[in-house]
């Protein structure tokens, strides 16, 4: 069974990745969704169970076939998150992002990518204009460098199950290759085989700017989710520090799969 926790507080934002991932699931008879609330007080429980049954009657009439609502009071919501996705195995966690403002990005979207960078699960970004028409194509890029230590191949092809979509794997150069040299095009072969169940098709993008080059094959490609994988907030390399999934997470106009190292 796979099991998606989708954060709700029930803003506009987590309403839209909430009803984006109940169309992402309708008709599939392995995968759970969990919805979650984390109240601040007693008082609230009432309100926070009517909203939750009210968002699972949703879910329902949009052909999810497991439901279930979980809540708690107080903590830390991020840690909650993560303990939850350890305690279950979850599959994935889906959740919303805005990037309309400096000030939303802080009070939104720090949540989102704080969980990405402490928890070990897939997290699935969805923006607010985000329309579900599928999931057919899936775009993973890949710098072809130490790959069998920094892909988390188990866990994407766990969330790829839940669609059995094309993979485009992406390489960005700076300058196109005649053809790919012997380290690298060994690197292009482990990852292929590490997706070997999947139909797969290899990309070689040339261009100065990598957000633009990746943006363009989106567009051309019909992309619907984008894979990116972060560093560890300890690595000196974070991807905070070099900003790829901060900035792919609040410009893209398709969800972002974020799976660690």
């Amino acid at each position: 069974m796979h099991r998606v926790i989708i954060p709700v507080d029930f803003s506009e934002t987590s309403l839209n990745a909430a009803r984006f991932t109940a169309r992402m699931l309708a008709g599939n008879k392995d995968a759970m969704a969990i919805l979650y609330h984390n109240y601040e007080s007693h008082d609230d429980i009432d309100v926070s169970h009517n909203f939750q049954e009210s968002l699972k009657k949703e879910f329902i009439r949009a052909g999810v076939a497991n439901v279930v609502c979980e809540n708690e009071m107080g903590g830390d919501l991020v840690d909650n998150i993560a303990r939850m996705a350890h305690t279950i195995r979850a599959t994935l966690i889906a959740m919303g992002i805005t990037g309309k403002s400096a000030i939303r990005q802080a009070l939104v979207g720090s949540n989102t990518l704080k969980l990405v960078d402490k928890n070990l699960y897939p997290v699935m970004i969805i923006p607010p204009d985000a329309i579900y028409n599928g999931i057919s194509n899936v775009a993973f890029a890949s710098d072809f460098r130490n790959v069998e230590n920094t892909t988390p191949a188990p866990l994407i092809t766990s969330v790829l199950e839940l669609f059995d979509p094309k993979l485009h794997i992406l390489h960005v150069s700076r300058e196109p290759y005649a053809a790919l040299p012997a380290e690298l095009e060994a690197e292009k072969n482990s990852l292929l085989e590490m997706f070997n169940r999947f139909k797969t098709e290899v990309h070689l993008l040339a261009g100065h700017d990598f957000y633009k080059a990746v943006d363009d094959f989106v567009k051309d490609h019909a992309i619907d989710v984008l894979i990116t994988i972060p560093k560890h907030q300890s690595n000196s390399t974070s991807i905070f520090k070099t900003t790829h999934t901060k900035h792919l997470a609040y410009h893209s106009h398709i969800p972002v799969l974020a799976a660690h190292e």
